[in-house]
């Protein structure tokens, strides 16, 4: 006896997207069949045209609990990214305070972890904790993040080549990817106040080539996965390719904002489009687009970075760095992404199986197959939605895509066949699990 059986015509498998019956027993897909077997299950949902989806795994949230609570949270970011999807996330190790960089503070987090969707979470890389990164490994992270630059906050200073050669081989014995905020930065002009174009100026292209090519450079020293997190810019394209046709372990994403917008439509001032790296020019962007397509870049992950308004006044050197879009990861990829004839299943490709693989959850999430959890989104890619802030679920209403129309709905979210987003409702308990290397 099944559970549950959900039918549809549109079911992204690994074969592609095709008619099927899924079948559901004990949290888990018991089996993709081309009939309902007779009367053996208990409950049947016939989806027709809607798309029925693995659950999402966003790579890259910073969901700042503990300490940081009033920017974000679990209850708050995990509530939104049900609602976009989201069935499993991995928390950054910042903005929180205290920042993930011992056991004990990864403890505290774990002891705050409201969870309505799932959760694993990334250690950090700092001058000076390398003795601090087997515990953490010991005690189930899913690999490391590391920053090039300055962070945006004191408590997680920016990392040098030589810290690394200290870290990677530690990383490297366990199999872990470290990833890295790729921007080797120079003295930034005080004089950044007033345009767009000014501060897109100010954090240039070669910023991330250069930081880019060390990580490579490193990546090939101690054979150790390095994961380049939110690409931005396309002129790093030539050496990412000539990388991974050397067999280096290398992977990279982009973020749904800088495949969404362009700097030529970005109103100065406007501080809720501010990010780091930045969302640079159209013809940039379309780059990036190329390269999705082709495999170069891996996957495409939010980068869901919130703070409190009053962080986000005041000119391009003051304000903080960061977008908020959990909610929207869906939506505003499907919605750029339909306009460039992506398939859905190129676009399950990148927002489920691939992000599965970083966070090394792939034998059993990220797919609609045998064996797998019931992780499951039902979303209608035809219908389109204006975004109205208020209605986010994400502790703070700014995001860049305020008032937007994007294309496709989320109608219902599963977590181990349990239904827990129905429309807007929320119909469970929290029911998220913490994940951990195992």
């Amino acid at each position: 006896m099944f559970d549950l059986a959900i039918k549809g015509s549109r079911i992204i498998t690994p074969e592609g997207i095709q008619p099927a019956v899924v079948l559901i027993k004990d949290g888990l897909i018991a089996d993709v069949a081309t009939v309902i077997p007779g009367d053996a299950v208990k409950k049947i949902i016939d989806i027709q045209d809607y798309v029925l989806m693995p659950g999402i795994t966003d790579p890259h949230v910073h969901i700042n609990e503990p300490g940081r609570t009033d920017w974000e949270g679990f209850t708050t970011a995990t509530r939104a990214a049900l609602a976009s999807g989201i069935t499993t996330l991995v928390d950054m190790p910042l903005n929180a305070h205290p920042v993930t960089t011992t056991v004990a503070a990864l403890e505290e987090k774990i002891r705050a972890a409201n969870l309505f969707t799932n959760c694993g979470y990334w250690g950090g890389v700092v001058p000076g904790n390398v003795n601090e990164l087997e515990p953490l490994i010991e005690h189930g992270v899913l690999g490391f993040k590391a920053f090039l630059t300055h962070s945006g906050i004191d408590d997680f200073p920016n990392v040098t080549a030589e810290d690394l050669r200290k870290a990677m081989p530690v990383i490297a014995k366990h199999g872990l990817p470290l990833l890295v905020h790729c921007e080797l930065s120079t003295p930034v002009p005080s004089s950044i106040v007033g345009t767009y174009s000014a501060y897109l100026a100010s954090r240039p292209a070669a910023w991330e080539e250069n930081a880019i090519a060390m990580m490579i450079r490193l990546c090939e020293e101690f054979n150790c996965r390095v994961h380049i997190v939110h690409l931005s810019a396309a002129s790093a394209l030539p050496q990412i390719i000539k990388a991974k046709a050397e067999g280096l372990p290398l992977t990279v994403e982009t973020a749904q904002h800088y495949l969404y917008f362009n700097a030529e439509d970005i109103p100065d001032g406007n501080m809720a489009f501010k990010c780091a790296p930045p969302i640079r020019e159209r013809e940039n962007n379309e780059l990036l687009w190329l390269a999705l397509k082709s495999g170069i870049i891996d996957m495409v992950a939010t980068d869901h970075s919130p703070s409190p308004s009053d962080l986000k006044q005041g000119d391009y050197l003051q304000s903080w760095g960061g977008i908020s879009s959990l909610q929207l990861a869906l939506p505003a990829l499907w919605t750029a992404a339909k306009k460039r004839n992506v398939s859905l299943t190129q676009l399950a490709q990148w927002l489920c199986t691939a992000p599965a693989v970083l966070a090394g959850t792939q034998h059993y999430k990220g797919k609609i197959a045998k064996g797998y959890d019931a992780d499951l989104v039902i979303w209608n890619p035809d219908q389109s939605f204006t975004v109205i802030p208020e209605n986010l679920q994400h502790k703070h209403p700014i995001t860049p895509y305020a008032h937007e129309t994007l294309d496709g709905v989320v109608l219902q979210t599963y977590l181990k066949g349990v239904k827990v987003y129905d429309e807007g409702v929320y119909t469970a308990a929290p029911q998220g699990e913490n994940i951990f290397r195992s």
